[in-house]
């Protein structure tokens, strides 16, 4: 399996299955996170899952790549209360578990921009 084909099985089971116990199966032990608001370590991101998972996200996944043990994740995530957030998810890999993180998150978007200049949309 490649490391672009763990991270979508990740997104499928965790974040829109809210399966938190398939957590052991993606997130290495020593697991590195990058967004301050985050404990490190698989338990911090199985609390962080364990909030988020609250709000019913759905994310839908844009566009996913890897180059080496590098995999980028560019998708919409809708909260149950309808706040649509564009987020940017970028992990490595190590022996096939997901070892470090990195986010760029737009809270609370609006897919029409009022002022637009072309009409390519957010996602």
């Amino acid at each position: 399996m490649t490391n672009k084909e763990i991270v979508l099985r990740f997104y499928d089971e965790v974040f829109n299955g809210w399966d938190l116990d398939r957590i052991d199966a993606y997130v290495r032990e020593n697991y590195v996170q990058h967004n301050p608001t985050v404990k490190d370590g698989r338990e911090g991101f199985r609390e962080f899952m364990q909030f988020f998972t609250g709000m019913k996200p759905r994310c839908e996944v844009i566009r996913c790549d890897e180059v080496g043990d590098m995999v980028y994740v560019f998708f919409r995530c809708t909260l149950e209360n309808g706040v649509v957030n564009k987020v940017m998810d970028m992990y490595r890999l190590e022996d096939g578990m997901l070892a470090e993180h990195w986010d760029v998150v737009e809270h609370d978007v609006a897919e029409k921009i009022a002022g637009a200049v072309n009409d390519n949309g957010i996602f």
